[in-house]
C-alpha cells in the first residue's frame, strides 16, 4: 500500500458573488477530488488548535501527526532548517518578508503595507537585494540567508526577546503605524526594519521595477521568531518512510525534521504558475523508489488567497485536481499499485479576509482497493460537514489516515 497526503493550502473560503455565491472550492471544476470523495470517508479536522494562530507551519505539523501545543516552535526555525542553516543553540530564527510599502515621503510608520510578497518578487532578484543587504547590515549578531520568493530569514545570536510584530499578510492596504513593534526590546528590530527601507527604496534593482510598473521590494518585515526545532521521527512514529514534496521552505523544513527525504522540484514556485505536473512526477518517483508515502503541498490557492484573486483560486484548485491528484492516480492504477490518498487543506485563507482563519478543513480519505459509494458528490467545505466525521484534534487524522 502506498500512501499520499495531498495539501491544498489555503482551500477552503467563503461564499463570494463574482462565483455566483459559491466558494472557490464549490465553482472548481475537479472531477478527481469530487471522486475521491464520492467514494471516501469525509469529515472535518481542526488542523490548528483554538487557542493559537492559524500558521501554516501550525497546522502542516499537525496533518504530519505532530500536536502544534507540543512541537510549534515558530515557523522561521523550519525554514531555516531547509535552507540549509545550522542554528546555534543561541541564535534565533526570524522570517523577514521583502514587503512592498508606500513610497510618498511620509515617516515610515505611516506607511502602506501595499504587498506582502512585493507582486512575487522572483527568487533571482530577491536574493540580489537580500545579498545587498548583508554586505550592508550583516555583522557578528545576525545575518540574512535568502529563501524563495519574498520568503527569508534572519538569523540573530542572543537575540533580544520579542513579542509585538505582526504577520505582513494580515494589514495589506493599512497603514503599518498600529502594527509596528513598541517595546523597549525590539528596537533593534524596529531600527533594522526603517534602514532597510532607506537602502532598498532607491536600490537599481526596485528602481527598475517601479519603471516596469512593478511594486518595490522596498522593505523587511520580520516576524515569527523561533529557536531550534527537533521533531520526533516521522518513520519511527509511523513506521513510514516518507518524502516531502514542496516549493515553501517552511514545509521542507517540518519534512526534514521529521526525517524524511525533501526532493527538489524543478519550477516549484509556491505561486499559481508552480511547476504542479512536476510534483506529481516527483511524488510518484519517491513512491516508485520505494518510499510508502509522500506528502504534496501545494502553496497556490493560499497566495491567490492573499492575493484576492477568487478565478485564480479556482484555477489553482483545477490544476491540484488535474495535474497531481488525477494524473497520479491514473499512473499509480496503471502500475497496479494499491493506495490511499488523504486530500486536506491545512486552513482556510478567504479571499475576503486576505489571511488565514481558524476553522476546521474538510478532508477526504480514499481508498483504492475499498471504494465505497456515499452520498458525497462535492468537495468543498459543505462535504466535511456531510461526511460526519469530526476530529477537534487535527493531529489525530494522520493516525486515522493509516489505520482505516
Amino acid at each position: 500500500m502506498k500512501y499520499i497526503i495531498l495539501v491544498g493550502d489555503g482551500m477552503p473560503d467563503l461564499p463570494i458573488a463574482e462565483l455566483g455565491g459559491k466558494t472557490p472550492m464549490a465553482a472548481a471544476n475537479k472531477p478527481n477530488m469530487n471522486y475521491i470523495a464520492s467514494m471516501g470517508i469525509n469529515g472535518r479536522a481542526f488542523t490548528v488548535p483554538r487557542s493559537m494562530t492559524p500558521e501554516s507551519d501550525t497546522a502542516n505539523l499537525a496533518l504530519m501527526g505532530y500536536n502544534p501545543e507540543i512541537y510549534s516552535k515558530g515557523r522561521s526555525p523550519l525554514e531555516a532548517v531547509s535552507m540549509g542553516i545550522n542554528m546555534a543553540e543561541d541564535e534565533t530564527a526570524i522570517r523577514a518578508n521583502l514587503v512592498a510599502l508606500s513610497d510618498l515621503g511620509e515617516p515610515y510608520e505611516e506607511k502602506i503595507m501595499l504587498d506582502h510578497s512585493s507582486d512575487e518578487i522572483p527568487t533571482e532578484e530577491a536574493r540580489i537585494l537580500i545579498e545587498d543587504l548583508n554586505k550592508h547590515f550583516a555583522n557578528d549578531v545576525f545575518r540574512l540567508y535568502a529563501g524563495i520568493s519574498y520568503r527569508h530569514c534572519l538569523i540573530w545570536k542572543n537575540c533580544p526577546p520579542f513579542y509585538d510584530f505582526s504577520r505582513p499578510h494580515d494589514i495589506l492596504g493599512e497603514s503599518i503605524k498600529a502594527y509596528l513593534p513598541t517595546k523597549d526590546t525590539s528596537r533593534p528590530f524596529l531600527k533594522l526594519m526603517k534602514e532597510s527601507f532607506e537602502f532598498l527604496n532607491n536600490h537599481p534593482l526596485n528602481v527598475k521595477r517601479a519603471a516596469a510598473g512593478k511594486k518595490k521590494a522596498n522593505s523587511l518585515w520580520l516576524w515569527s521568531p523561533g529557536k531550534k526545532p527537533a521533531l520526533p521521527s516521522f518513520k519511527d512514529m509511523t513506521g513510514l518512510d516518507a518524502s516531502v514534496v514542496c516549493a515553501v521552505d517552511l514545509i521542507k523544513g517540518i519534512g526534514l525534521c521529521a526525517g524524511m527525504d525533501a526532493p527538489e522540484v524543478e519550477g516549484a514556485t509556491g505561486n499559481i504558475d508552480t511547476n504542479f505536473k512536476g510534483k506529481a512526477d516527483v511524488a510518484l518517483r519517491e513512491l516508485m523508489n520505494g518510499k510508502d508515502l509522500v506528502y504534496i503541498h501545494v502553496e497556490a490557492p493560499d497566495e491567490c488567497g492573499h492575493r484576492g484573486e477568487a478565478d485564480n483560486k479556482v484555477k489553482s484548485i483545477e490544476l491540484i485536481d488535474s495535474e497531481i491528484l488525477g494524473y497520479m492516480m491514473q499512473e499509480l492504477d496503471k502500475a497496479g499499485e494499491h493506495y490511499k490518498i488523504l486530500l486536506t487543506p491545512d486552513h482556510p485563507t478567504p479571499i475576503s479576509a486576505r489571511t488565514h482563519t481558524l476553522d476546521a478543513v474538510p478532508f477526504v480519505i480514499y481508498k483504492s482497493n475499498q471504494k465505497r459509494k456515499g452520498n458525497i458528490e462535492i468537495y468543498d467545505e459543505k462535504s466535511g460537514y456531510e461526511g460526519g466525521v469530526y476530529l477537534e484534534d487535527g493531529y489525530k487524522l494522520m493516525d486515522l489516515f493509516l489505520k482505516v
